[in-house]
């Protein structure tokens, strides 16, 4: 697209905020509630988008700030930005008020190994403020902790006009133009992303702020001139880096044919087949045997569905759409008397979008009240497929015998249909796992948006967020659920292990235990400045006990010593994903660092690694299975 002058070559992609509430609008565009994950994710997007084949790593001695790249991306919107609009709180007013264990085990995670781990050239800071400040005006955020302790080799831009929310909306400290502009520059903001498109009172349009009041900061004081060549050698790096001012010999010849390929139609049905979780299916109803069944009924908003509930939010328009109308088209007849009925519902952008939180977690009620008296009419359990980003209380459809199969679909994009449809006949076997929990609607009522503990909060009634730490009624479908049209069974080579951490006097750090328990002399490690090359390593056998192949994902959990207060209940630690035959054993092995993967965020936000028993837990809908690990800290 960048040789066809289409494009350029920085993408402000991808949204690595943790999804912290199911009524968050922007959920659609992240990859879920795991901080972990999150990271993962990110690490793997950013490299993939940004690495040119024999630069992937810096030789000895070698400059970061000039390793070449393909493209630039962007790990966005940094930090604990989770809220758009819900009930007259906007993201253009709201000060997050969080604790700073929070931003550092939940909010910073992802950013960090995102600069640490995937060397991405750019983060976005976001509207919000946090505690107080705005994000694009922290200097702890941006200066001290972005670019000196994750070392960031490249440039810090604004989420767009997030520089003019600061004096327009979110007012702090009543600052005018020029002050919001001089103190954003001076946190460590490089570049502040300015909607040309929008208009003053008298029509003209509205630039950015950097352009408009630089200078006026520059000549009343405000700040320096050596601010602005900073943030300009921070964006001319980057630019220098993708070759901008080359010829991009290794790249030069890529065009239109490059585009729409058969590989990248096939990498966008993969994609979409990959990313569906199969959440209900009675009697084994799927998959539905195309010759058997002959025609089928099809009913429900998205059977022709447009771009609104293909496509998630900020995407390029694919090479085409495939309707789930024409992906079924492919294996069966249509007809309004066959004996199955496969229903397409869901939402769509116009319920899940930037600046636009959701009221519930429930389908239309039109759909919902169709879907039962379809079901009803039916002579044989329906089929429901839903189309959606975040997750939704279908517990009347998974409760009703009429309906034997549930299929959530995502938003699964130009090739949706086909994928679909290869998923309902059998052509591929899902795999896929919840990323976020599915709770039911009453959760909503439990506790607002503005909350932003992930901890329970006790006295105010509040249950805790995410799997990590929800202690309320049971959900609807927990995280990393997913079924299968076969059944994975594990084994497990270990039955428990030691682990001795040679402790100096410095790295012992106290532990909040629960009432009644006393710690040891040395009860948890810091983790910061220690060697940490302590490991464990294990062989996890993935057993197909059904007739049909498929993939899998390996999950592993760890869970804190119970003695421990306030620790999450558990959290992913390392996944693999794995082809299994039918009737066939893949064996997986895992070797885990146990300053990382043991490790917990104490009250005092020191990470540290508790003395004591803790678990590595792997499970899925049919299988888990664990083992102790005991961590002694010699001082």
């Amino acid at each position: 697209m960048y040789n066809m002058g289409k494009g350029g070559l920085t993408y402000w992609s991808p949204n690595i905020n943790v999804v912290r509430d199911p009524r968050w609008g922007r959920t659609l565009e992240t990859p879920g509630e795991d901080p972990y994950v999150v990271g993962r994710y990110a690490v793997n997007f950013v490299r993939g988008m940004q690495d040119i084949p024999g630069h992937e790593t810096v030789a000895a001695g070698g400059d970061p700030n000039a390793r070449p790249i393909k493209t630039s991306a962007c790990c966005k919107h940094y930090a604990a930005y989770d809220l758009d609009d819900w009930k007259n709180h906007t993201r253009f007013k709201y000060n997050a008020l969080v604790e700073e264990r929070d931003m550092i085990e939940t909010f910073q995670r992802p950013f960090e190994m995102c600069v640490r781990d995937g060397d991405v050239s750019s983060v976005m800071c976001s509207y919000n403020r946090i505690n107080g400040v705005p994000a694009c005006a922290d200097s702890h955020l941006l200066s001290q902790t972005i670019r000196g302790d994750w070392q960031l080799h490249g440039y810090i831009v604004s989420d767009c006009d997030a520089v003019r929310v600061m004096t327009d909306n979110a007012t702090w400290p009543g600052y005018s133009p020029v002050e919001s502009s001089a103190a954003s520059l001076k946190a460590g903001l490089d570049l502040d992303c300015g909607q040309s498109w929008m208009k003053d009172a008298n029509g003209k349009p509205v630039m950015d702020f950097f352009s408009t009041y630089g200078m006026d900061a520059v000549n009343m004081g405000k700040m320096r001139e050596s601010d602005i060549d900073k943030a300009l050698t921070n964006q001319y790096m980057t630019l220098m880096r993708l070759g901008y001012f080359d010829d991009i010999a290794q790249y030069s010849s890529l065009s239109k044919k490059d585009i729409c390929s058969d590989a990248h139609k096939s990498l966008a049905v993969d994609g979409a087949r990959q990313g569906m979780v199969l959440l209900k299916n009675e009697n084994n109803l799927l998959p539905l045997d195309a010759k058997k069944v002959g025609r089928v009924n099809v009913r429900g908003p998205h059977i022709q569905a447009p771009e609104k509930a293909m496509d998630g939010d900020y995407t390029g328009p694919p090479c085409r759409y495939v309707t789930p109308r024409q992906g079924m088209s492919k294996y069966v007849k249509f007809s309004h008397v066959a004996n199955t009925t496969i229903y397409f519902g869901g939402i769509n952008l116009h319920i899940e979008n930037e600046g636009n939180d959701r009221e519930d977690l429930l389908l239309p009620k039109n759909q919902t009240e169709q879907i039962i008296r379809i079901a009803k009419a039916s002579p044989n359990p329906i089929i429901l497929v839903i189309l959606s980003g975040g997750g939704i209380d279908v517990s009347f459809a998974h409760n009703n015998p009429k309906i034997g199969a549930i299929l959530w679909a995502g938003y699964p994009g130009g090739e949706g249909g086909n994928a679909i449809a290869d998923v309902i006949f059998g052509q591929y076997n899902p795999g896929g796992r919840l990323p976020l929990t599915w709770f039911k609607n009453n959760y909503i009522n439990q506790l607002p948006m503005t909350s932003m503990e992930l901890r329970p909060v006790p006295k105010l009634g509040y249950p805790g967020r995410t799997y990590k730490f929800y202690d309320g009624p049971e959900v609807l479908y927990p995280f990393g659920y997913g079924l299968s049209y076969t059944k994975f069974l594990y084994k497990m080579d270990a039955n428990g292990t030691d682990v001795a951490i040679p402790v100096a006097g410095r790295h012992c750090k106290q532990l909040s235990y629960k009432s009644g328990v006393s710690g040891s002399a040395c009860p948890a490690i810091n983790v910061n400045g220690h060697a940490c090359t302590e490991t464990i390593s294990f062989n996890v056998s993935v057993i197909n006990s059904g007739d049909k192949g498929g993939s899998h994902p390996v999950i592993v959990f760890t869970k804190p010593p119970a003695d421990v207060d306030e620790a999450p209940i558990k959290q992913v630690v390392a996944f693999q994903r794995v082809f299994v035959h039918a009737r066939s054993t893949v064996n997986v092995s895992f070797t885990l660092n146990v300053c990382k993967a043991f490790a917990i965020v104490e009250k005092t936000a020191y990470t540290v690694v508790p003395s004591g028993v803790s678990t590595v837990l792997v499970e899925n809908v049919d299988s888990s299975v664990s083992f102790p690990v005991k961590i002694n800290l010699s001082v």
